[in-house]
Order: structure tokens, then C-alpha cells, then sequence
């Protein structure tokens, strides 16, 4: 359908890629440890939101054009890689439950709060420039090569990575936040946590400002 191909090897894929660590799950799990699962399940949109441009761009070969051009890597990688150092960086030194109430009101879900969770997110993502080349390397193998139709295919191929992406974040965002919630009464622990995903944060900043192409 679509000249789509080996579809259910595209699912395994997709599958075995979300459950595989990276900037995406660490800023998920780092927004449910710092605010709770509402924030972790608000981030995870974000992200799902910067897949849905990755695979638009894909879609209509933008992804292909950027993917060539080694200064637009290079320029995309050291943004994407400032910007976790960034996060990690706040939650490094983020004052432990300085204001529990606030910080409650936050996990709630205030509208800017929200908004900016879900930006972040989105960025954490659009800026991460393996994400670029995943797309351009991996889509075009599920799609016959005489195809007809092959902007439709890599949205159909798009749509279905989005939603088990978004499915998997969440789950992810659940499970970090009930954590979260049994330790919510021991400062202590929940500092370090924070200092642990913070860490992860600046480790992938680092990593990706150093990788090639």
C-alpha cells in the first residue's frame, strides 16, 4: 500500500530505536523528575511535534537537502549541542524543592508552564541533527524505488513512527513521574536525580557537539 515495503521490519525498527536511550528520553525522564508526569507527557508532545516536521521534511526533501550540506550539520549540531548542555546545566544546579508549592503548581500544569515544556521539547528535538540523518537514511528504505506516490508513503511511514514514538514517550513519562511522586517527600533524593539527569544532559550535549557526520 503506498509503495510501502517490509512494513512490519519499519515497525520492529521504530520499536527497537524508541526503547534505545537518547536526548529524547533524557529530556523526557529529566521534565518528570523536575516537575512530575504532566510535564514528562507535555515534553513527549513536544518531541512527537518536532517528529512530525522531521517527516514532513523528509516527505518533501528538505531532510535530503539539509542532510548534504555539511555546513547546515555542523550549524544544527552545535545549536542542538548548546542546548542540552543548557538544560543539563539548569538541572545540575536547580535549587532542590526551594518551593515546594510552586513547584507543585508547575507539575499541575500551568499554561506557560506548559507551553515551554512543550517547546523544549520540540526544539530538543528538531535540533538534533542525528534525528536529520536517521530520517534520510532510514525512511527511504521502506519505499519501492518506482513509486509514484512517495510523498505520501514517508507521511503514511511519518504517521505511524510519530504515534509509536508518542505511545513510548508517554509510557516512559509515566514511569518517570510515578517515581518521582514515591520520592516527592525526600529532598534529597529528588536533588540527585536531578543532578543525574542533568548530567546525562550535558554528557549528550557534549557527545553530539563532538560527532561527524
Amino acid at each position: 500500500m503506498f509503495g510501502i515495503t517490509h512494513f512490519e521490519f519499519f515497525v520492529a525498527a521504530v520499536f527497537l530505536l524508541n526503547v534505545t536511550p537518547g536526548p529524547d528520553t533524557a529530556y523526557i525522564v529529566g521534565r518528570s523528575v523536575a516537575q512530575g508526569r504532566g510535564a514528562g507527557l507535555m515534553s513527549a508532545l513536544g518531541i512527537s511535534a518536532g517528529c512530525c516536521v522531521h517527516s514532513l521534511a523528509c516527505a518533501f526533501g528538505l531532510t535530503a537537502l539539509l542532510a548534504a550540506s555539511a555546513t547546515a550539520f555542523t550549524v544544527i549540531k552545535f545549536v542542538g549541542a548548546i542546548y542540552l548542555i543548557y538544560l543539563g546545566v539548569r538541572l545540575v544546579f536547580a535549587k532542590p524543592a526551594a518551593d515546594q508549592a510552586a513547584g507543585d503548581t508547575r507539575a499541575a500544569g500551568a499554561p506557560k508552564s506548559l507551553r515551554q515544556l512543550f517547546l523544549q521539547g520540540f526544539w530538543t528535538n528538531v535540533l538534533n541533527p542525528k534525528v536529520v540523518l536517521f530520517f534520510v537514511s532510514f525512511f527511504p528504505q521502506f519505499v519501492t524505488t518506482g513509486n509514484d506516490h512517495k510523498a505520501l508513503a514517508f507521511l503514511v511511514l511519518g504517521a505511524v513512527f510519530v504515534a509509536m514514538s508518542t505511545l513510548w514517550n508517554s509510557f516512559v513519562a509515566w514511569i518517570a513521574g510515578s517515581v518521582t511522586q514515591r520520592f516527592s517527600g525526600q529532598p534529597a533524593v529528588k536533588k540527585w536525580l536531578d543532578r543525574g539527569v542533568g548530567s546525562a544532559f550535558v554528557g549528550l550535549g557534549i557527545k553530539l557537539a563532538t560527532a561527524s557526520r
